[in-house]
């Protein structure tokens, strides 16, 4: 999984602006160690190692393995792991707004993901 990070022009950390993440999940296997499918709308876990806090909205442009298109979806951080730790990576979770682009986002991703969502395998978050 690639993560590059933006911000809109201008932005400092004392402006309340979304954050801006360009993600590209190629594996099945990273999009399930980084699906968040416990959390009320489904969610992704981000490695980054900008602060971010819990609340803070994000705007990804998200590429999932087998498909070419990007989706452009908003969330909020609901999970932060502050530094790497546990063998858990530095990161964000974040939680996919309930708008069009996150219900469309939680579908592709659950019909991707098929029956291994159900796995006891370790995530990045649990």
């Amino acid at each position: 999984m690639s993560t590059q990070e933006t911000t809109p022009a201008g932005h400092t950390s004392a402006i309340n602006k979304p954050g801006v993440l360009s993600l590209a999940i190629k594996e099945k296997t990273a999009l399930y160690s980084a699906y968040m499918p416990f959390v009320t709308g489904g969610g992704l876990f981000i490695p980054t190692n900008r602060p971010y806090k819990m609340g803070d909205e994000i705007f990804m442009m998200l590429n999932l393995p087998e498909d070419t298109e990007k989706m452009n979806v908003a969330g909020k951080v609901v999970w932060v792991n502050p530094v790497a730790q546990n063998g858990k990576p530095q990161g964000v979770g974040v939680q996919f707004h309930q708008d069009a682009g996150g219900r469309q986002s939680k579908e592709k991703i659950e019909a991707l993901l098929g029956n291994s969502i159900n796995s006891s395998r370790p995530t990045h978050t649990i």
